[in-house]
């Protein structure tokens, strides 16, 4: 990844990302048991540096976008590694600050990793700070292509993590990025201090504060000698491409001073052979031509308030009120558009404009809409050749793909929070494999010789399928002038698409009979399976005695409660309560909640649907971390979490714009030692 020299800033399971932190011994605190005074000692903490970090679970390196970072509160739970018998403190402040996460707070905690932590800090040991985070939006990025990201560019392929919660945050000995240090100091140093004080930004509300980064330039990783030789030859590679391209003798055009100019533009804001060949081409192109209807075929819109590719699509997302559409536009297009259509855009405006960008010399809609729509639809090669100076299609298929993402995301996603998720390459059936080891270690014999031994494997299997519809922006809303089409008809795919995959999805998880069994070990039936601290403490300790098929532990950790709507109160209380207190008479309870904080609390709407096989309003799993162990997983093809969307004409006798959205995603459940099932009645 490279840092970029701006100020701009550019939908897996639970995180953890590590970074450094330092300890402040305050007067009077108690390090290694022994109380110098009544104050405790002070920590802060660079818990996320905004870069890329590789991830157990994850295929790829990720990256998390600190602008989507929701930030529940102020004061978050301390841990030592991520335990949550093992707490240390809690913060007092949490921010973003030049683009790092960066958080402070005292050590509260009575226990003996809180001990460990402050003495071993202060004799020096490096720790690290691991943060844990839900995810609840990601992207991936290809292959060949980029993001920014925190200030960053980022290449692909790359996990950007759109939205996430924040958690706790953990100490530990070694995490994902072994370059973090830590030291502890006396008192902090004057520096530290001014960095504290630095600017932020902080939204807030009564539940959450979400924090929003303040941009700022930052040392980027210190490069290699290889990376170096290979950044200089590829700047040299490219601007050798873009002067051959703007030489007088370049292909389309006659050279000249505004050749020189693109030359000039191309070099120093870093366009690529691509842009620079189609701005030559379009340069080249004749100025005059055949005229029909008063205006001359081939007329240039180069020149202040023109319209173009970027400014009719900046137009079409501020007249659709997609959100954030500084996102998406650059600014200088975003302003043009406001000034050329202050009354926004229309369908057939939108049209007419391609149309006579594309070489049509009228000036009405309504004169020739069969001619307008040809010509606004101009083929691939014209756009590639410079004949065509706007891609219609590419204008609706971007504006339609923002609001295709609005609708995917609009719909429950709590699936995509119990999985595994994995890419495929084709449609066929893939096969997964779990390795178990048969054998113990041995004792070594005195000539050193080590025994073989022998691996079984347990294998599962999925297949993705491809899912699709297609809709059509008719006459009648091109008649009626109605852009807001071109987003409701995508956002109803995408609605479609996020409605499907939930169907799957929870079609194959409540089809359960034959997974969820007395024979798997991963059933329980009866009135103290009720969802209560009792029942809860049933179905842990029926999942930490799972075995393999040696007969040994699993060792997998139960990490997810998943409950229907019914369900949901009581598993909030059970996961975030200290206390639950009976006040019937004559009835002793404890009211000290043991399992408070130990299980992330998801809801679906779908456990308790009655068109489901396997419904039930009462019944409740206890899941493993997908990451660790699946229990059920998601194929897509490509690794494309999101459906895709077409745009084309349509056809000759329909005057309109066909659009066409499909997904490729299969559904498998995998390991039944990955959950327990309570039915939640007798």
């Amino acid at each position: 990844m490279t840092k970029t020299p701006q100020n701009e800033q550019p939908e897996a399971g639970p995180l953890t990302l590590t970074a450094s932190f330092q300890i402040e011994a305050a007067a009077g605190a108690e390090v290694g048991g022994a109380t110098q005074g009544g104050g405790l000692p002070k920590f802060r903490m660079v818990a996320y540096t905004g870069g890329q970090m590789r991830l157990a679970g994850w295929r790829h390196p990720v990256v998390i976008d600190l602008a989507g970072l929701t930030i529940p509160s102020q004061n978050r739970p301390i841990r030592f590694g991520h335990d949550a018998a093992a707490g240390v403190g809690h913060t007092d402040m949490i921010r973003i600050e030049n683009g790092q996460l960066i958080a402070t707070g005292v050590v509260s905690r009575d226990t003996a990793a809180a001990k460990e932590i402050v003495t071993s800090g202060k004799n020096g040991f490096p720790w690290q700070a691991s943060i844990g985070a839900s995810v609840d939006d990601f992207e991936f990025v290809k292959d060949g292509q980029k993001t920014q990201v925190n200030g960053w560019l980022f290449h692909g392929p790359v996990n950007v993590v759109r939205k996430a919660t924040l958690g706790e945050i953990s100490f530990v000995d070694l995490g994902a990025d072994g370059n973090t240090s830590a030291k502890v100091a006396a008192s902090r140093p004057q520096q530290e201090t001014n960095i504290m004080e630095t600017a932020t930004t902080v939204t807030a509300s009564e539940t959450s504060t979400t924090v929003a980064p303040v941009p700022a330039i930052q040392a980027a990783p210190t490069p290699t000698a290889a990376d170096i030789r290979a950044e200089a030859l590829a700047e040299t590679n490219r601007v050798a491409t873009i002067r051959k391209l703007c030489a007088p003798s370049a292909p389309g055009g006659a050279g000249g001073r505004h050749f020189a100019e693109i030359e000039a533009k191309a070099i120093a804001e870093n366009w690529d052979a691509t842009k620079t060949e189609l701005e030559v081409l379009r340069e080249g192109r004749p100025k005059t031509g055949a005229v029909r209807g008063g205006a001359p075929m081939g007329f240039s819109i180069s020149g202040p308030g023109a319209v173009n590719q970027e400014v009719l699509e900046a137009a079409c997302l501020l007249s659709a009120g997609i959100a954030k559409p500084e996102e998406h536009c650059d600014e200088q297009a975003l302003e043009a558009a406001d000034k050329r259509f202050r009354n926004g855009i229309g369908l057939q405006e939108l049209f007419l404009e391609a149309a006579r960008a594309n070489g049509y010399g009228g000036y009405s809609f309504r004169s020739d809409p069969h001619t307008i729509m040809r010509m606004a639809f101009a083929s691939q090669d014209q756009v590639m050749a410079g004949w065509s100076t706007i891609d219609i299609g590419g204008i609706l298929s971007n504006v339609a793909n923002k609001a295709l993402l609005e609708g995917f995301f609009s719909v429950e996603r709590t699936w995509r929070n119990i999985c595994a998720v994995r890419s495929v390459n084709d449609f066929k059936t893939v096969t997964s494999y779990r390795l178990i080891g048969t054998d113990q270690y041995e004792k070594v014999a005195p000539g050193g010789e080590l025994k073989h031994g022998t691996l079984g494997n347990e294998t599962y299997t999925n297949k993705a399928d491809t899912y699709g519809l297609m809709l059509t922006i008719d006459r009648r809303d091109t008649i009626n002038d109605d852009l807001g089409a071109i987003t409701t008809v995508p956002r109803k795919l995408g609605r479609g698409s996020g409605l499907k995959i939930n169907d799957v999805f929870w079609t194959i998880f409540l089809n359960n009979a034959a997974f969820f069994t007395a024979a798997n070990k991963n059933l329980l039936v009866g009135a103290d399976t009720i969802l209560n601290i009792d029942g809860l403490t049933k179905a842990e300790t029926s999942f930490m005695d799972q075995v393999d098929s040696d007969g040994k532990p699993i060792g997998i950790m139960p990490a997810i409660m998943l409950v229907p709507t019914t369900l949901s109160a009581i598993g909030s209380q059970l996961y975030k309560s200290m206390e639950l207190r009976d006040t019937t008479a004559n009835n002793k309870y404890p009211i000290a909640n043991p399992h408070q904080g130990k299980y992330r609390v998801e809801v679906s709407r779908y456990l308790g649907n009655s068109k489901y096989i396997g419904n039930s309003q009462k019944a409740w799993y206890l899941l493993a971390d997908p990451n660790d162990l699946p229990l059920i997983e998601v194929a897509f093809l490509n690794g494309q979490e999101s459906p895709t969307i077409e745009t084309a004409e349509a056809d000759f006798n329909v005057l309109g714009v066909k659009m066409r959205g499909y997904h490729d995603f299969g559904v498998a459940l995998q390991d039944p030692r990955a959950g327990v099932r309570s039915k939640g009645e007798a």
